[in-house]
């Protein structure tokens, strides 16, 4: 990417139960488009689930006459559950995630006695890694290797965009937790300069938002210039040990994400939920004294 890099059609879509963004990427030459991280509604009181987040996503896009050509999964999430496996069975776009969700899948499948995952990211339709490219129209998605906060993140980069899911969040938020299993703090650190690698006029797309003391609405884009110069955690002059030390103290106050469990047994089966049982229904499973 130069100055002169295309510039895509970016429309944020911000979901207020978990703070997630979800994201219609679109070339505007030609009205090819990519969701990136859409959200499946979930109540965790009563157990309900609801397509109205994905639903409100289709919607845009058939009201602007676009064409869905991916679904773009920046990681398994451990906070949302991803409505991409709806958006598939509505539309056909293939799923889109980084090869080393199979990594993920191991760890995660026995602790959920989720026997028919294939550990293998089979479930998805296409697994990425460093250096792919997609079509996008005119366009084209590039892909970064981002672990750290998991090991299969990647960011996606598309004209002058990037969708670095949760590797970093705003400058004033900092960045992801790194205290998962499979998740490293300097190799966080490792992946934040990935992208700090690219040109400072890039614009940088988070996957959440958490307002702060000086903010009260949500913001998910900033630049690499901005990440650079202000992310209180990452900033220019930080140290790869600095990093370490700071994030590692950080996490251990961290409590679970309120959606981990159900989240992460979805979210490793690209978004389908749990096979049917004998009794015809569906069950999310909770694992006593484990998380």
């Amino acid at each position: 990417m130069t100055a002169a890099s295309p510039r895509p059609d970016v429309a944020g879509f911000f979901d207020a139960a978990t703070n997630t963004i979800s994201y219609i990427v679109a070339d505007p030459a030609t009205g090819t488009a990519a969701i990136v991280d859409p959200v499946l509604d979930f109540s965790q009181r009563d157990g309900r689930t609801s397509t109205a987040g994905a639903d409100r996503l289709l919607a845009e896009i058939e009201a602007r006459g676009l064409h869905l050509a991916y679904v773009l999964e920046t990681h398994a999430h451990a906070d949302h559950l991803t409505a991409a496996h709806h958006i598939h069975e509505r539309t056909g776009a293939p799923i889109v995630i980084g090869r080393h969700i199979g990594d993920v899948q191991r760890i995660f499948a026995p602790l959920f006695g989720a026997n028919d995952v294939v550990p293998d990211g089979s479930a998805f339709s296409r697994l990425v890694d460093e250096g792919d490219t997609l079509p996008l129209g005119d366009l084209t998605i590039g892909v970064i290797h981002t672990p750290g906060h998991t090991p299969a993140c990647v960011t996606y980069t598309i004209g002058d965009a990037a969708f670095v899911g949760d590797t970093l969040f705003q400058p004033d938020y900092g960045t992801a937790r790194a205290d998962f299993p499979g998740g490293d703090a300097a190799t966080l650190y490792r992946s934040s300069r990935k992208i700090f690698a690219l040109p400072a006029d890039t614009r940088i797309f988070t996957c959440h938002d958490y307002p702060t003391q000086d903010r009260s609405e949500p913001e998910w884009e900033s630049t690499v210039a901005e990440q650079r110069a202000a992310n209180v955690h990452v900033h220019d002059g930080v140290s790869e040990a600095d990093f370490v030390a700071m994030r590692s103290a950080r996490d251990k106050g961290l409590a679970a994400p309120q959606l981990i469990l159900p989240s992460l047994q979805v979210n490793i089966r690209a978004g389908a939920l749990p096979p049917v049982e004998a009794d015809g229904r569906r069950y999310l499973r909770i694992p006593l004294d484990t998380i």
